[in-house]
């Protein structure tokens, strides 16, 4: 693979190197700082003309620096005479604003995704999209990845027969039944209404949690109040014991607290996001990684290989 590079912004530099490690390749050198007034500094170390390049960054926490980072990395490479430009964005940040949910507000997702087309890239892997059609906002191809297989393994590994799978809202049901059906595990499905954004309360449980082991599936855990009041009411509906797997650890404002006070006995989240010092030290959360699923992705679209069929 003499013809690919692998480069890396501030944003997840360990997923980077262990993505490098799977595929036996050394992480490109580049310089990513930031000038004394806070602007970022790009300086790409090695020479790309004509290779295939992959830029590995998540645009979490401090999102607007990743967002930028990852803009200015791709430009470089545009005006370093790059052959292609894949972003492999593992978290896709501004994607829970993929539509106008009130009068005069912006559509971010497509925003962004207009802003990583423009700066210069021909690819996108991502991973757990908030919402599938996001891929739509995009008018370069999109490979969108699932974290199922790792958190599946998971669970098969760890957890008895006498399981349900929960989807804390509505919106999650048809990932929740996926899981469902690949463990023979049953199906529940939290009743929430959300008063406002971050805020979340869960009102009723629909399906047979009780005496089951349940194990709550979400895309991503924010702020912890969904995943919190939904553990809350399942153990109310006389669960005996209840875990949480997510695809995303965004864990902001006090969702450490939250998960730590809560009922959740576990919470297996992927490295799709850093954590934080607080959250690697909270004894409920155990990170997967999803190194090799990104990096056999990353072969295979260099290859031109299928990505789809890592999932069926």
């Amino acid at each position: 693979m003499e013809g690919m590079a692998i480069f890396s912004g501030n944003s997840n530099p360990g997923l980077a190197q262990n993505i490098c490690k799977y595929l036996s390749l050394p992480l490109g050198g580049a310089k990513v700082k930031t000038f004394s007034d806070g602007e970022i500094q790009i300086e790409i170390h090695e020479n790309v003309r004509l290779k295939d390049v992959f830029v590995v960054q998540s645009t979490c926490s401090p999102v607007n620096d990743n967002l930028v980072e990852l803009l200015l990395m791709i430009d470089a490479f545009n005006r370093s005479s790059a052959n292609k430009i894949t972003a492999v964005i593992p978290y896709f940040g501004y994607a829970r604003q993929d539509k106008k949910v009130a009068p005069r507000v912006p559509i971010s997702a497509k925003l962004v995704a207009d802003m990583i087309t423009v700066a210069g890239a021909d690819r996108i892997i991502t991973m757990d999209l908030h919402a599938g059609q996001i891929q739509g906002f995009f008018n370069i191809p999109v490979d969108n990845l699932f974290a199922a297989p790792v958190l599946i393994e998971y669970i098969r590994n760890n957890f008895r027969d006498d399981m349900v799978i929960v989807s804390p809202d509505a919106g999650g049901v048809e990932r929740a039944r996926a899981f469902a059906k690949r463990l023979n595990a049953d199906l529940a499905i939290i009743d929430k209404r959300r008063d406002a954004p971050n805020q979340a309360k869960a009102m009723a449980v629909i399906g047979d949690v009780n005496d089951k082991v349940a194990i709550i599936l979400d895309d991503m855990a924010d702020t912890a109040g969904t995943l919190t009041e939904a553990a809350e009411a399942i153990k109310n509906a006389g669960a005996r014991e209840i875990h949480a797997c997510c695809a995303h650890p965004v864990l902001s404002g006090p969702a450490i607290e939250r998960i730590a006070d809560s009922v959740l006995k576990s919470m297996v989240v992927t490295d799709t996001i850093p954590l934080t010092e607080k959250a690697a030290a909270c004894d409920k959360i155990k990170v997967l990684t999803i190194s090799q699923l990104v990096g056999e992705a990353i072969v295979r679209s260099y290859r031109g290989d299928s990505v789809t069929s890592l999932f069926v």
